[in-house]
């Protein structure tokens, strides 16, 4: 088990190697809420790699991985009691579709923040994913650049975790 460390803004480090990463717009919290935009302090578990078959081929890594399809989403509805789970679209309550034109989902690493169980309201969706160009700020997420999410995938074992501190 290793951790994955976001030791100061805009950088990850893991198994001696730095990661440039984008954070969330509300900084880093101790006490996420949903939309407040903050990425979750603390330490959470890897649980899986989700990626778009129809634009590359599998990520290499020791995490389970696998593929999403246009149906699928990610309940952000604090009201719901799918809460912070995958659900297939359409879905009653608020979700985020996971098939994104826009590549940020091409990547994702399903990051274990608030699902064990949830708990309503205090954040859903964190993932870490694919950065936009320039590595503008996320919703609460980590990002990265697709290649350095793909490198850091190669890393990635069963137990890593991903550590957020200030």
């Amino acid at each position: 088990m290793t951790d994955l460390v976001v030791a100061a803004p805009g950088v990850l480090r893991f198994d001696g190697r730095s990661f440039h990463c984008a954070l969330g717009r509300g900084g880093v919290s101790a006490d996420k809420r949903e939309g407040d935009g903050a990425t979750p302090l603390g330490r959470f578990p890897l649980r899986r790699a989700l990626w778009r078959p129809d634009r590359m081929a599998a990520p290499v890594t020791g995490l389970a991985v696998l593929p999403l399809s246009p149906d699928d989403g990610w309940c952000d509805d604090p009201a719901h009691p799918d809460y912070n789970r995958p659900v297939r679209l359409p879905h009653p309550a608020r979700c985020e579709a996971l098939w994104r034109e826009d590549g940020v989902y091409d990547v994702i690493v399903v990051v274990g923040h608030n699902d064990d169980p949830p708990v309503a309201g205090l954040g859903s969706a964190i993932f870490m994913h694919v950065a936009r160009p320039g590595r503008p700020p996320t919703e609460g997420c980590v990002a990265l650049d697709l290649p350095d999410l793909l490198a850091l995938l190669t890393l990635c074992r069963p137990g890593d975790s991903l550590v957020v501190a200030r």
